[in-house]
């Protein structure tokens, strides 16, 4: 590989936060060690445009001064596009001439599951490019960029609806991302508190979980001298039913990926425990013995569905989002100094610059059920019948730094 002189840095997919920290990790690396680098602006579409471009900014110090690292979002900005769609049958050629009119050498390119996978494409027609893992999913064999910053987030979002919950003695279902995997809505539920944690992996029984809303909300009611209480529930949007239904939106079509729009989770899990309490004769009893009944107008206890959306992907990155992007948008250009590409950097441990083959990377990872376990028998519901625990005592040798 010829020696890397000029590097070209982009962004791609969903924005989170601990992505200008990847610019800013791989600009000052890149600075360093004497090698320039650009924006190229927009993500994949921005790549395949890049040929029609009259100028792209440079990240000198002092345009790295413009932004900061704890920003969430991307200052080189987004789009959804995956190469191999376009119809274009010139279009790798069409972005090695953009390349070369710029003279960039490499590519260091932030992004999840299909921005990886797009990558790769990329690197098979001779695009010399390192992935740097990005989704706040955390559905990538390594941690990815974003998914700190959006637990602590949805934790946040979710502890203080238990204040507008307590006050009107309602069952709070709050929404989250996570289609196929519910990382985010597991952290982040067990790190508020909630009383019920929905996701991907565990088709819910809607029964089961009923019974346990209706037996914490009670308790905590008539436990309170000002007969106050709430029932908190985070879902993830890839909620299946018991029999495996997926709650999608069939008329908002699918995404450039081919990935059809999810809408829904909280408002299906509303309905649904608001049919059970309506059919079930305890309720009244329980409206009456707690003050709350009246006639027609306040015989069941409120279920409200939240979904804060892109709120938990926006404002500010975690401390640890920022360290890890900073690092991993380093250790691809020094990956990238050595001659190696077309593989996704997984971090920096010491003098180890850590990567793996971006095929395996973006395989999905799931929610461990055994960790699952774990949070069940300290009472958490997951709307399935509650497992043990059987773990095993292990001990080790040496330091563990991975969190998630």
């Amino acid at each position: 590989m010829a020696e890397i002189k000029k590097i070209g840095i982009l962004t791609s997919g969903g924005d989170c936060g601990g992505l200008n920290a990847v610019i800013k990790g791989a600009a000052h690396m890149a600075h360093s060690l004497g090698i320039e680098s650009v924006i190229i602006p927009n993500g994949y579409a921005g790549l395949y445009n890049l040929v029609n471009f009259e100028r792209l900014v440079t990240l000198t110090p002092s345009r790295l001064d413009q932004f900061e690292a704890y920003l969430a979002g991307s200052e080189a900005g987004h789009s959804r596009v995956q190469i191999k769609k376009i119809k274009d049958e010139a279009k790798y050629e069409r972005i090695k001439q953009g390349l070369q009119r710029f003279a960039i050498d490499a590519l260091v390119i932030s992004g999840g599951d299909d921005t990886g996978s797009v990558m790769v494409d990329l690197s098979s027609k001779g695009i010399p490019c390192i992935h740097a893992p990005k989704t706040m999913d955390l559905d990538l064999q390594s941690y990815s960029v974003g998914g700190d910053s959006t637990i602590n987030r949805i934790s946040r979002f979710i502890h203080e609806l238990k204040t507008t919950g307590r006050t009107h003695n309602r069952v709070v279902v709050t929404e989250v991302f996570g289609r196929y995997a519910g990382h985010t809505a597991f952290r982040g539920g067990v790190a508020a508190e909630a009383d019920a944690i929905l996701i991907p992996e565990i088709p819910v029984d809607f029964d089961l979980l009923y019974e346990h809303m209706f037996s914490r909300l009670t308790r905590r009611i008539m436990e309170s001298d000002v007969r106050a209480g709430t029932y908190t529930i985070v879902v993830a949007e890839g909620l299946t039913d018991a029999s495996g239904r997926e709650i999608v939106d069939e008329s908002a079509g699918v995404d450039a990926f081919g990935h059809k729009k999810l809408a829904g989770a909280a408002k299906y899990v509303c309905q649904e425990l608001e049919k059970r309490l309506k059919a079930d004769p305890r309720v009244r009893k329980f409206m009456q013995e707690s003050g709350q009944f009246v006639e027609g107008v306040y015989e069941i206890p409120e279920v409200r569905s939240v979904t804060p959306g892109h709120l938990v992907r926006c404002g500010e990155s975690s401390a640890y989002d920022v360290n890890f992007g900073k690092e991993a948008g380093a250790g691809a250009v020094l990956l990238l100094k050595k001659g190696i590409t077309g593989v996704t950097i997984c971090g920096v441990k010491g003098k180890s610059i850590l990567y793996q083959k971006t095929e395996d990377i973006i395989k999905q990872r799931h929610v461990d059920l055994d960790m699952v376990a774990l949070y069940e028998e300290m009472g958490f519901c997951f709307g399935r019948k509650p497992g043990r625990y059987q773990g095993e005592a292990v001990e080790i040798c040496g330091p563990i730094d991975r969190i998630y």
